[in-house]
């Protein structure tokens, strides 16, 4: 099927080429003045028929390809039943002409010249256009009407005028209905330019159209001379007649093309908005005309005056439409480029290639604090702070950028043609400084600062794509401690993130490290607590700190997390098969507060200990504080089955959220870790102490075990043994270590 398709698209190709090397050579013919009036009339003819079978046959072509949809293809289904109508009108002709010197008019062949009008005007009724409105259709109609109107008056002075004062009654309906029926053409080829407008240009429908236009100018040509001098063969109409009939071909084989390629890209568009002006143009030239030649007086100054009253009101009509389209595309607080012109704006400058040695950027900008100052202060202390923005940023912009207000207090700033990313973070942080200037409003002095994200440009893209890019480099600077820049990297999208963290689960690359807990009487090991790291391929060890948070956001702490807990429980298996000391030693896990909520969090448990063997009363699951502030009744149903099961439950940090202390008694917890923040300083400051000794207490008082944290010398660690703390970790005993680092560790402890 692919070959013999190959095989018909070159055919197709084949009879373009020749056909058109045969228009080519014809009218090299027709201009030398070879040959005779009817030498000239016959070859003419003979040029006919094999056109209109070529475009008959393409248009077939067209209208069985596999690729066209339906609405098209019901357009060239009566398009292509038109081409046939001149298929036989010039076959017959040629006929009539060559063979049987019918001189009959109208002839068997005149009528299906006829027929072809009301046939194509169908079909190209049926194009499909861009959707439009309501209020949008009636406009297309009038300018179509315009346009109509238009070629009415000049057929009428042409042709049909002519027509009805001289014509015979028996062939005066012909003779009109030729000029009505391209009056019908130019109305519906209108139409469809028209409603086209603003989508890509259509190469086939163009090709269709100046066919259609040629044919049009043809006619009114032809009809001219039949009724002045008597129209002869083989002269001008007929060459146009035959562009006509090439372009026909030309339009039905792009037609093909278009339907089988892949369409890729932006094409270029087509404005035919100024059809209906040029309509008139041509209605007032031809009024001058008649005018000159029957006398400037009485139409003249008539004329005159109208054509000018035309002009001021065409003048009128686009300055009310530059008005409208100013305030559909401005922002009525401030002045700027509402986000619909923002929109337009990125559309195009991502559409543009980029220019060498040149780059383009978006700033994002968000108010901090604006809301806090709206709601204090009334929306006209908001407002005047917004007024007070976009004046700042017409004083940062370079002229040709554009800064609009996307809504709220949000902004952005649209910059092409710059010569360096550092001239975009130079103007950002030059807005920066502006935007900290106080605005006075009434006797109060507002101060607000802006988070403003930068986005370059790559090249690839788009403008959905550009403006989320700064719009993840601004939240990050917001989160950074906003009133600050950032530049947008692949590091910050979370989403790329995300895939990265994954496939660092995936290859391997998340180690645990294991730091020991110990007896602070003795130094005896009687616990390790797991931690996460991130052996990041190009950017070294990572610490928790550099991808919690992401995982979080990015929603992959829930495998994350388990997957630190199986590891580190047939870690802690390996252990206690290899080396007896270890044998009772726990294991204390982590659990974020996104795994606490999950409804299958027991089951998810008690599934890694059955899988890795370790056993339930060893482990203990360290929750934060997050969790204990305000437990849901489903978070304590859980908790109380895990510790049902044996699994032991932590509080860490304990000590830094106060207002959880009502909870603890809900909640089924037997470990407290005092945060480290407690164990600094109690060695040389007697209230730091003081405030130790009461939270160690106060964990005492709630029945738990406590352990403390962070304790890096052996000051600390007497006061807490003093305090009556028993258990402890930090680095004056062991830092995070591997798990061959702790088998080591255990078997110098056994040793001594």
């Amino acid at each position: 099927m692919t070959l013999r398709q190959g095989r018909m698209d070159r055919a197709a190709s084949a009879g373009l080429v020749v056909c058109g090397v045969l228009l080519f050579v014809h009218l090299v013919w027709y201009i030398g003045g070879w040959g005779s009036e009817t030498l000239q009339a016959y070859v003419t003819d003979g040029m006919y028929p094999p056109l209109a079978l070529l475009f008959t046959l393409l248009g077939v072509r067209v209208v069985r390809s596999p690729g066209l949809d339906e609405r098209s293809r019901r357009a060239w289904l009566f398009i292509t039943a038109s081409f046939a109508c001149q298929l036989i009108a010039h076959t017959s002709w040629f006929i009539e002409d060559v063979f049987l010197h019918d001189t009959t008019y109208p002839s068997f062949a005149d009528y299906w010249f006829l027929i072809f009008d009301p046939v194509i005007v169908v079909g190209l009724l049926l194009l499909p256009g861009q959707p439009r409105s309501r209020s949008d259709k009636i406009k297309l109609t009038l300018d179509a009407l315009v346009v109509g109107a238009s070629t009415f008056m000049v057929l009428w002075y042409l042709v049909l005028g002519p027509v009805l004062a001289t014509a015979p009654v028996d062939g005066m309906a012909y003779s009109a209905a030729l000029p009505v029926g391209d009056l019908m053409l130019v109305l519906a080829l209108t139409t469809v330019l028209l409603r086209r407008t603003g989508v890509a240009a259509d190469k086939a429908v163009l090709l269709l159209a100046g066919g259609i236009v040629t044919y049009v100018v043809a006619d009114v040509y032809y009809g001219y001379i039949q009724l002045h001098a008597g129209f002869v063969g083989g002269t001008w109409p007929d060459l146009l007649w035959l562009f006509g009939c090439y372009l026909f071909a030309l339009s039905a084989h792009r037609q093909r093309r278009q339907t089988l390629a892949i369409r890729t890209g932006r094409g270029r568009r087509v404005a035919v908005n100024w059809l209906p002006y040029g309509a008139i143009a041509l209605a007032y030239g031809l009024l001058g005309l008649v005018a000159r030649r029957e006398g400037w007086y009485p139409f003249g100054g008539m004329i005159v005056g109208a054509v000018t009253l035309t002009f001021l009101v065409v003048v009128r009509q686009m300055y009310s439409l530059r008005e409208n389209r100013d305030l559909a595309i401005t922002d009525a607080l401030t002045g700027l480029a509402n986000r619909t012109l923002v929109t337009e704006r990125l559309a195009q400058l991502t559409a543009r290639p980029q220019r060498a040695g040149r780059c383009s950027a978006v700033l994002l900008i968000d108010l901090d604090r604006f809301k806090p100052i709206n709601d204090s202060y009334g929306h006209e202390a908001g407002d005047a702070i917004l007024r007070a923005v976009a004046a700042a940023l017409r004083q940062v912009v370079r002229t040709g950028d554009t800064a609009g207000r996307l809504g709220g207090d949000e902004f952005a700033v649209i910059m092409p043609n710059l010569p360096n990313p550092a001239a975009a973070l130079a103007i950002g942080e030059r807005l920066l400084d502006a935007l900290r200037t106080p605005v006075i409003f009434g006797d109060q002095l507002l101060a607000v600062e802006a988070s403003i994200g930068v986005a370059i440009r790559d090249g690839s893209a788009d403008s959905e794509q550009l403006l989320a890019h700064a719009d993840t480099a601004m939240y990050h600077a917001k989160r950074s401690g906003r009133g600050r820049l950032q530049l947008y990297t692949a590091d910050l999208d979370t989403r790329s993130r995300d895939a990265e963290l994954r496939r660092a689960i995936a290859n391997g690359e998340l180690i645990v490290h294991y730091q020991p807990v110990v007896d602070l009487n003795d130094g005896h090991i009687v616990a390790v607590e797991a931690l996460v790291r991130w052996a990041h391929p190009t950017r070294g060890l990572l610490m928790p700190d550099a991808f919690i948070d992401l995982a979080e956001e990015a929603g992959a702490i829930v495998p994350l997390g388990e997957w630190v807990l199986r590891e580190a429980c047939a870690q802690a298996v390996r252990w206690r098969d290899g080396v007896p000391a270890l044998d009772a030693l726990r294991l204390t896990v982590n659990l974020s507060p996104k795994q606490v909520t999950q409804p299958n969090l027991v089951q998810t448990i008690t599934g890694i200990l059955a899988d890795t063997g370790y056993p339930a009363e060893l482990l203990v699951l360290e929750l934060t504080e997050s969790v204990v502030l305000e437990p849901t009744p489903e978070t304590v149903a859980r908790l109380e089955a895990l510790r049902e099961r044996g699994v032991g439950l932590a509080v860490d940090d304990f000590g830094t959220g106060f207002s959880a202390l009502s909870y603890l008694r809900q909640l089924p917890v037997n470990v407290l870790k005092v945060d480290r923040s407690f164990v600094t300083g109690i060695a040389t400051d007697p209230q730091a102490r003081q405030v130790a000794d009461a939270v160690v207490r106060l964990g005492e008082a709630f029945g738990a075990t406590v352990v403390a944290e962070g304790i890096e010398t052996v000051e600390q660690a007497a006061a807490l043994r003093a305090m009556g703390c028993r258990l402890g970790q930090g680095f004056y005993y062991h830092r995070p270590m591997d798990g061959d680092a702790v088998v080591d560790v255990a078997k110098a402890a056994a040793s001594r």
